[in-house]
């Protein structure tokens, strides 16, 4: 089996992950390179929908609720991946 990476993007708010995306994004189709894009929380449809919960009422769940949508959304990620590996 052939081993396909991972590029993850991590930093604090404003500080240049979706320009550096963008740039990754754009070379890897410019060199036609088949990708998927997430993020977290979201990235899938499914996901999506978690984050968008988990940003409009983040100040009335308690913590544990909190941990658990973000665990949620994870999830769908992670099926995400493997079917998008599985495909390859």
């Amino acid at each position: 089996m052939s081993k396909k990476p991972i590029i993850v993007f991590e930093g604090i708010e404003g500080s240049g992950k979706t320009s550096h995306i963008k740039n990754v994004e754009k070379y890897l189709k410019k060199n036609n390179k088949k990708f998927i894009k997430i993020r977290e929380p979201g990235g899938s449809k499914n996901s999506e929908r978690i984050r968008k919960l988990i940003l409009d009422n983040k100040s009335t769940f308690n913590n544990t609720t909190d941990l658990l949508l973000y665990l949620a959304a994870r999830s769908e990620n992670i099926s995400l991946l493997k079917k998008h590996y599985k495909k390859k």
